[in-house]
């Protein structure tokens, strides 16, 4: 094992040129599974949204080094050809919206949302001319032909909870305010795209959880503390919006390392926590205790699996735990 950095490595003008990863992989000890279909459905599915939207090669290959189909493998290794296919076309979907809001206004923001949330509560007499709304409403089209009735409803208010916190961060972008750390967590956990993704384990696994379990206090802790596991390891480099490490910096003086270290914490605790509950499950009979327990697995594969996190250099990352940082983004 590397050992643990006390600070952050600089060059000779004291610029950090890198620094330590938190070591997660010894805290986080579920296995890493992987699906045999994911890769070439998930490429199958990136050519049908690029020949939809028609985005020209460099926005391509942007788009393709967020290693989509990365996440798809490892958090979801049990769903066959046909559910996979609905979750990489929505997946890819969702990312390509996500990128697009990020550089648009709240109005637009706004806009995209109407458009999404109408498509699905009304398919059949809502029309749009959006290519992203048009999409969304395929999609959707595909996910009701086998889901339950409790995945499409939950589906729809993962969406909508994504939009309401996009619109936000929109808004503090154009009035250049970052948040603290009390106020990062709660819209953080529908910015991830999480809500969405907890949704499409069962639909992929194909069981519908009634209410009464979604809405069990145990069974919310655990998602949770699953979306703020994504949260807290995840960070984008360039939005110092909603970057836990720059709010870090920011509000409390942090050097990057120190700023890299709190995270790390903060998803110890997220395990232990996720475990903690999933110790204290109640029983809702033999069907639905099934049902819960390929849920809960399927939160341990999608939400404590970092491996798509780290590229090419994904294996010598986990062993050193060293990031080198990236040139600066321009202002």
């Amino acid at each position: 094992m590397a050992p643990i950095a006390t600070s952050t490595i600089t060059s000779s003008d004291f610029e950090p040129v890198g620094f330590f990863l938190p070591d997660l992989f010894n805290d986080c000890h579920y296995s890493l599974r992987m699906n045999p279909h994911s890769h070439y459905v998930s490429h199958t599915s990136e050519q049908w949204l690029f020949s939809e939207v028609h985005i020209m090669k460099p926005e391509i290959a942007k788009f393709r080094a967020l290693h989509i189909s990365d996440f798809i493998a490892f958090g979801y290794p049990n769903a066959d050809v046909s559910h996979l296919r609905i979750l990489s076309d929505f997946l890819n979907w969702v990312f390509m919206v996500d990128d697009y809001l990020d550089d648009h206004d709240i109005n637009d923001v706004r806009g995209m949302h109407e458009c999404c949330i109408s498509a699905l509560c009304n398919p059949i007499n809502f029309q749009m001319e959006d290519p992203a709304g048009k999409i969304c409403k395929s999609i959707f089209s595909h996910i009701k032909e086998t889901a339950g009735p409790g995945c499409t409803k939950w589906f729809i208010h993962a969406l909508d909870l994504f939009f309401i916190a996009a619109a936000k961060e929109a808004e503090n972008r154009s009035k250049g305010l970052i948040h603290d750390l009390g106020s990062y967590t709660a819209p953080r956990r529908d910015l991830t795209r999480c809500r969405s993704c907890f949704v499409f384990i069962k639909y992929t696994a194909q069981i519908d959880l009634p209410d009464e379990v979604v809405l069990h206090p145990v069974i919310m802790a655990m998602e949770d503390a699953a979306n703020n596991h994504v949260a807290f390891s995840n960070q984008s480099q360039h939005d110092i919006y909603t970057n836990l490490i720059m709010v870090l910096m920011h509000e409390q003086g942090l050097d990057l390392q120190g700023a890299v270290d709190y995270p790390g914490q903060l998803c110890k605790s997220a395990i232990q926590c996720f475990e903690d509950n999933c110790a204290i499950l109640p029983s809702w009979g033999e069907e639905v205790d099934r049902q819960v327990a390929i849920y809960i697995q399927g939160l341990q594969d999608l939400s404590f699996s970092s491996a798509h996190y780290f590229g090419k250099d994904g294996q010598t990352v986990k062993q050193d735990r060293f990031i080198e940082l990236l040139p600066k983004w321009p202002l």
